[in-house]
C-alpha cells in the first residue's frame, strides 16, 4: 500500500515532511520523529491540509496529478503505477513546500517559537526534520496571533545563540532542574560565576507545565477574620527573576529576550520578556519572564501580597546578601511554609540561586519553615536526623539543591609586586601596558569604588591616549555605575569598532549577573566602598550582611506595609541585633510613619508606596501641604539626591577657584539643597545645547541627565498619588516661586534627627547624641557659620563630617522634633 506523504509547517514555516503508513510499516522503519505536543494552531493547519486533499482527491486528473498543490501547508501526489520509495517523494515534497513558504510571508513571521520538550532538546529548527512523523505540532501563542514581519531576525539571532547557549556549564543540568522544581516547592542552586544561571534558569522553567496559570477560587476576608467573598482568580503564568541591582535587570532581560527570539519589554504587546526597576517598568500583556530588582518586587507585594502573577520566584545573586534579598527570603519562606490560600493553594516555586552563599546556611533556614508548616498539619516530627538530611531527605522535605560546577575558560591571577598607594595611577599603567603587548581581540574591566574614581580615571585615559602611538589600535573609553543614564550604560554590552579596544571603568554593579562579551582582561583596584551605619566600628575580614551594618527603618517600614507587625518574630536570614531594630522603629516614629501602638500609620502607607527612602518619602508628602510650587521644588532636590553627585569634582586649588566662578549663579546662599534645585531648574531651562551649559558650569551632563528621568517619573508617581494635580507643570524650565523657608521646613519633618547646632567655640554639634560634626568641603556653606544646620548624610573619614547641607534656624528645628 503506498504511503500518502504531506508536507506541513512548524511555527517557523520550516517545512515538516509527515508520512502517514500503516502500523507495519510504521514498525518496519522502527522509529518516529518526537516532535513537541500538539496545539491548536497545528491541528488547525493538519485539517486545512486534509480539506484541500479530500477536494483534490475528488477532481483527480492527470493534469492535477503532476500539479503541486497550492495550499500553502501541503503537498499531495499519488503513484498508481508501483511502489514508490517514500523518502524519495518526501524530498520532493520538501522542495515544493519551500517554493510554497513564499507565498506565506504575510504570516511566516511572528509566531512563537516551538518549545523543546523536557528532554534538554534543542528547538524545532535546530533539529534535521528529515525523519518521519504522524502528528506535527506547535505551542499557541498565549494572546493570540503575534505574526510580524519584524520578527524574524529576531528568529535568526535566538538560533545563533542558541549555539551559544549550549557551550553554557548550566546547560547539561536542565533536565536535573526541571526535576527538582517538579518535586519540590524550593532549590538552592550553587553556581559559579559566569555558568550561565541567571540567563538560563528561567527559560529552563518557562515552559513548564506547573508555570502555566491556572484559575483559583480566592477568599477575601474582612478585618475580623470573616470571609467576604469568594472570587476566582488566574494565578501564575509568569517567572520573576530578582536582581540586585538595576543595570543588572535591564541587561539581563535584554538579554534573555534575544536568546527567546521576543521583542523586549513594552515594544510589543506580544513580547515575552519584561523588566521592571525603580523609575522604569517595561513589561506587556504576554510577559512570561520578568527581572526585576529585590525593592520592586517588595513594591509589588504591597497590592499583590501573595505574589499572584507569579508561577514562581528566582532570588539571583543572594550571596550580596543586601537588606531587601534578606527581607524577600524572609517573606517567601513565610509563603512557602503557609497555607497559600491568598494563591488559592496553587503553590509558589522558589529558586534560590547564589556563586558562593552556604548552602547549609539556606537548607536550614527553609526548613524550618516547612518544617512548622508540617507541624501545623499535623505531620508527625521530624527526626534528629533530619537537621543533617541527605539530598533525598532534602528532597523528601520539599527541598532540592544543586551545584552548578565549572566555568567556560580558564582565569589566570596575576597580583601588583608591590603594595599600591595611588590605585588610580596603577590602574593606569596597567590599562596601558596591557593595550601596548596584548593584541586585539580583548577587551579590558576595570573595576574601581565608585563614580567619583570612575570618572577621573576616564579623563585620565582619554588624556594619555591623546599621545598615543596612532599604529596602535583605537581606545573607547566606557563608564559603567549605577547613576549612569540607562542609554549609556547600554553602550558597554555593544561590540567595539573595528580595530578598537574598548576599556570599561565600572563600580561593582558589573562584578555579578552583568556579562560583557569581548572582555579578556579584568583590572581589579581590590579596593570597594560599604555602607555602614554604625561607622566608628571596624570593618570585617568578610563581607557583612546589610542588614547587620545599615539603617534598617525603610526595610521595616516595608514589613510593616506588608502586615508584619510582630518585627521580632519575622524570619530573618540573619537577625539583627535587638538594638538596631528599636532605633529603626524610633526613627519612623519621628516621622509619623507609624503609630504609638507600633502599627503602619495613615502616612507611613503613603510613604511606603513611594520608591524613596521613608525620610525623602516624608519630605515629599509635606511639601505636598505646603503647595503645588513647593512640592515641585522639592521633587527637583530630591530627584538630585537620588544620583551620586551632579557636580564635577574639582581637586586641584585651580580647579576650585574656576568651579567657583563658574557656579556662581547656581549657588544658593541658604545651601546645598537650594544650590540643587536651581541648577536642575537652569538645565531644565536650557533650550538649545545642554551639554554646554553643563560644561560651562562644570556640571555633570551625564548625572543630569539622570536627573531629568527621575525627575519625570517622580512627577509622575505624584500624580498617580493625588499629590499633585493633572495639569500643573510637567517640566518646569523657571525658578518657583515657593518660598525657600518652605523648602527647608518639609526637608526637616524627614531630617529632623539630622541638624547641628553652632556652640560657642565654633563647631557644630548634633542636636540628637550632641556630636561634634564639621561641614564637608564639597558644600557650599563650608567655612560659614549659622545659627543652625541640616543635613543628609553623616559620613566619617578623618573627622566627622556633615554632607548635603542647608542652614535652618533652631525654632524651626523644635517645631519639627515636636510634630
Amino acid at each position: 500500500m503506498p504511503e500518502r506523504v504531506r508536507t506541513v509547517f512548524d511555527d517557523e514555516d520550516n517545512a515538516i515532511t509527515v508520512s502517514k503508513a500503516s502500523p507495519s510499516n510504521t514498525e518496519a522503519e522502527g522509529k518516529e520523529a518526537q516532535l513537541p505536543s500538539e496545539s491548536p494552531r497545528s491541528k488547525r493547519k493538519e485539517s486545512e491540509v486534509d480539506a484541500k486533499d479530500d477536494g483534490l482527491n475528488k477532481q483527480k486528473s492527470k493534469k492535477n496529478k503532476k500539479r503541486k498543490v497550492e495550499g500553502g501547508s501541503a503537498g499531495v501526489k499519488g503513484e498508481m503505477n508501483g511502489v514508490v520509495d517514500a523518502n524519495a517523494d518526501a524530498e520532493k515534497a520538501a522542495l515544493r513546500a519551500k517554493k510554497a513558504k513564499k507565498k506565506h510571508a504575510a504570516r511566516k513571521e511572528g509566531e512563537e517559537e516551538v518549545k523543546p520538550k523536557d528532554s534538554g532538546k534543542p528547538p524545532l529548527h535546530h533539529r534535521n526534520n528529515n525523519t518521519t512523523a504522524t502528528t506535527a505540532t506547535t505551542t499557541k501563542p498565549k494572546h493570540g496571533s503575534t505574526r510580524n514581519h519584524t520578527y524574524g531576525p529576531l528568529r535568526e539571532k535566538a538560533q545563533a545563540l542558541y549555539q551559544l547557549r549550549k557551550n553554557l556549564p548550566i546547560f547539561p543540568h536542565a533536565d536535573e532542574i526541571r526535576g527538582h522544581l517538579r518535586r519540590n516547592d524550593v532549590m538552592l542552586l550553587i553556581g559559579e560565576t559566569g555558568s550561565g544561571k541567571s540567563t538560563q534558569i528561567p527559560q529552563f522553567l518557562v515552559t513548564e507545565k506547573w508555570c502555566r496559570p491556572v484559575k483559583a477560587m480566592i477568599s477575601e476576608t474582612a478585618e475580623g477574620g470573616a470571609v467576604e467573598k469568594v472570587k476566582e482568580v488566574q494565578v501564575g503564568g509568569c517567572i520573576a527573576i530578582t536582581q540586585p541591582r538595576r543595570v543588572a535587570a535591564i541587561s539581563l532581560a535584554r538579554r534573555v529576550a534575544d536568546e527567546m527570539g521576543t521583542p523586549l519589554g513594552n515594544s510589543s504587546p506580544a513580547s515575552r520578556v519584561g523588566y521592571s526597576v525603580r523609575f522604569d517598568t517595561s513589561t506587556s500583556p504576554s510577559t512570561q519572564v520578568k527581572f526585576l530588582t529585590e525593592g520592586m518586587l517588595l513594591q509589588e507585594m504591597l497590592h499583590d501580597p501573595w505574589l499572584t502573577k507569579y508561577s514562581a520566584i528566582v532570588v539571583d545573586e543572594v550571596h550580596e546578601r543586601g537588606i531587601n534579598v534578606d527581607q524577600v527570603l524572609g517573606f517567601l519562606r513565610n509563603m512557602v511554609s503557609g497555607k497559600l490560600e491568598g494563591r488559592g493553594g496553587v503553590p509558589l516555586k522558589v529558586v534560590v540561586m547564589s556563586a558562593t552563599v552556604d548552602m547549609e546556611t539556606l537548607t536550614g533556614f527553609f526548613q524550618e519553615g516547612l518544617q512548622s508548616r508540617r507541624a501545623i498539619e499535623g505531620a508527625t516530627e521530624v527526626s534528629k536526623a533530619a537537621e543533617s538530611p541527605s539530598e533525598d531527605k532534602k528532597e523528601e522535605q520539599g527541598i532540592a539543591a544543586c551545584h552548578i560546577k565549572g566555568r567556560q575558560f580558564p582565569v589566570k591571577v596575576i597580583y601588583s609586586p608591590e603594595p599600591v598607594h595611588d590605585f588610580i595611577d596603577a590602574a593606569l599603567k596597567v590599562i596601558f601596558n596591557i593595550h601596548y603587548k596584548e593584541p586585539l581581540p580583548g577587551d579590558i574591566l576595570v573595576f574601581l569604588t565608585g563614580q567619583e574614581t570612575v570618572e577621573a580615571l576616564e579623563n585620565l585615559v582619554n588624556e594619555y591616549a591623546v599621545g598615543m602611538d596612532p599604529a596602535l589600535p583605537k581606545i573607547q573609553v566606557l563608564p559603567l555605575f549605577a547613576a549612569l543614564p540607562q542609554a549609556a550604560q547600554q553602550r558597554v554590552f555593544l561590540p567595539a569598532p573595528p580595530r578598537t579596544r574598548k576599556i570599561i571603568l565600572a563600580t561593582n554593579i558589573a562584578e555579578t549577573s552583568v556579562t560583557v562579551s569581548g572582555v579578556r582582561h579584568v583590572v581589579d583596584c581590590g579596593k570597594a566602598k560599604v555602607k555602614q551605619f554604625r561607622s566608628r566600628l571596624d570593618l570585617d575580614e568578610t563581607n557583612t550582611p546589610e542588614i547587620l551594618r545599615c539603617d534598617l527603618s525603610q526595610a521595616l517600614l516595608n514589613m510593616k506595609a506588608r502586615g508584619v507587625d510582630d518585627i521580632m518574630g519575622f524570619p530573618f536570614l540573619t537577625r539583627p541585633p535587638r538594638e538596631a531594630l528599636e532605633k529603626a522603629l524610633l526613627q519612623l516614629l519621628s516621622i509619623d510613619a507609624l503609630e504609638e501602638t507600633g502599627k503602619i500609620s495613615s502616612v507611613g502607607k503613603h510613604i511606603a508606596k513611594l520608591p524613596l527612602t521613608p525620610t525623602l518619602g516624608r519630605v515629599l508628602l509635606a511639601a505636598s501641604e505646603f503647595g503645588t510650587d513647593c512640592l515641585l521644588d522639592v521633587i527637583d532636590i530630591i530627584s538630585c539626591l537620588s544620583v551620586e553627585n551632579i557636580f564635577l569634582n574639582t581637586t586641584s586649588e585651580e580647579k576650585k577657584e574656576e568651579a567657583e566662578v563658574a557656579r556662581r549663579d547656581l549657588y544658593r546662599r541658604e545651601g546645598d539643597h537650594l544650590t540643587m534645585m536651581a541648577t536642575v531648574q537652569a538645565y531644565a531651562a536650557e533650550n538649545t545645547d545642554r551639554k554646554a551649559w553643563a560644561e560651562r558650569h562644570l556640571v555633570s551632563h551625564r548625572a543630569m541627565q539622570s536627573v531629568m528621568d527621575v525627575r519625570k517619573q517622580l512627577t509622575a508617581q505624584c500624580r498617580q498619588a493625588k499629590l499633585l494635580p493633572n495639569d500643573t507643570r510637567g517640566s518646569p524650565t523657571t525658578n518657583s516661586s515657593s518660598s525657600p523657608m518652605f523648602i527647608l521646613k518639609s526637608f526637616l519633618r524627614g531630617f529632623a534627627t539630622n541638624t547641628a547646632r553652632l556652640v560657642p567655640d565654633g563647631s557644630y554639634r548634633t542636636v540628637v547624641g550632641n556630636q561634634t560634626v564639621a561641614i564637608h568641603p564639597s558644600s557650599v556653606l563650608f567655612g560659614k557659620k549659622v545659627e543652625a544646620i541640616l543635613y543628609n548624610e553623616f559620613v566619617f573619614t578623618n573627622r566627622s563630617y556633615a554632607r548635603g547641607v542647608s542652614a535652618v534656624q533652631m525654632d524651626w528645628v523644635g517645631e519639627a522634633l515636636s510634630g
